[in-house]
């Protein structure tokens, strides 16, 4: 693909930091600036040296950007969008990384330029590590990638910003915004709140237990602890900004867990087994188109 002139990243966290690694690994920008709004930060990712400048103002770093990716916290954009549209020159692309695409919508679109294509994206990738030292160039190897370009967006610019969304390792989807939230409220947020919740349960009997749920904890709970991990920011952030995805599913789930705590009271082994023989091909299926590994533990670390 063609080389953006500059690309403008602001926020320098895992996502931000590893789209810089990663476009600069495949020559997909000739110079690229980065913005923070902590000190602390900025001063960190200069030491690492993905950017080749950095600024405290994100108007600074957006200037004569050709690509603006937004990567703090979700409930940060609308702020961020004051502060960077007059900057914002013609025919740029500004888009982002938010795992919530109605809401960025609903905060960031009424301040962007009619010369300027809004197309918001989402990476699907992520560890639960955060910070401009967690960020490396093949986080988005072989993820997807999603873009929620609103209708009558330029053709040329949705197919760059795809273009460039390949360059960095990802393969690339295209849909409303509407059905990514809801697909990501069942496939990533619901999952998360049931961490928080579990690894948050587990934390008040570990005090009644002196330590021996830490102490004893099998794989699958050492697997809620990763997820439970990650940034509370941009979870928090998420969950405000996707709400009504989120309660529809949770819904959904709790009439389901129901089911299932009727089948364990009332000895129900066939409901149970029938469950977990759907869900088990479920996870050989992720396994089969590339999404995770079959090998032991996952191929995680124990």
């Amino acid at each position: 693909m063609e080389s953006f002139r500059k690309i403008a990243i602001i926020g320098l966290g895992l996502i931000g930091s590893s789209i810089a690694h990663a476009a600069r690994r495949g020559g997909l920008a000739k110079e690229i600036a980065g913005h923070d709004a902590d000190p602390d930060v900025l001063d960190r990712a200069g030491r690492i040296g993905f950017c080749d400048s950095l600024h405290a103002d994100s108007g600074d770093a957006v200037d004569d950007a050709e690509l603006v990716i937004l990567c703090a916290p979700v409930g940060a954009y609308k702020t961020i969008a004051e502060a960077i549209v007059g900057h914002l020159g013609k025919g740029a692309i500004l888009s982002d990384v938010g795992s919530v695409k109605s809401a960025v919508i609903r905060d960031v679109g009424p301040f962007v330029p009619p010369d300027v294509h809004f197309i918001p994206a989402h990476p699907i990738a992520g560890t639960e590590f955060s910070g401009p030292e967690a960020g490396f160039a093949s986080l988005f190897d072989g993820r997807w990638a999603i873009l929620t370009p609103a209708p009558g967006s330029d053709d040329a610019a949705v197919a760059r910003l795809k273009a460039f969304w390949q360059g960095l390792g990802s393969q690339v989807d295209v849909m409303d915004a509407a059905h990514h939230d809801l697909v990501l409220a069942i496939t990533s947020h619901l999952p998360h709140l049931i961490a928080y919740n579990i690894v948050g349960t587990a934390h008040d009997l570990e005090q009644v237990t002196e330590g021996e749920v830490i102490k004893y904890s099998a794989s699958g709970f050492r697997d809620f602890t990763r997820i439970a991990a990650s940034d509370p920011t941009m979870w928090r952030d998420v969950f405000l900004n996707n709400r009504e995805a989120v309660l529809e599913v949770l819904g959904r789930f709790n009439e389901d867990l129901s089911l299932l705590q009727r089948a364990v009271r009332n000895g129900d082994g066939q409901t149970l087994f029938d469950l977990f023989t759907r869900t088990r091909a479920i996870r050989r299926a992720i396994v089969d188109i590339g999404q995770d590994t079959s090998a032991p533990n996952f191929g995680r670390k124990s």
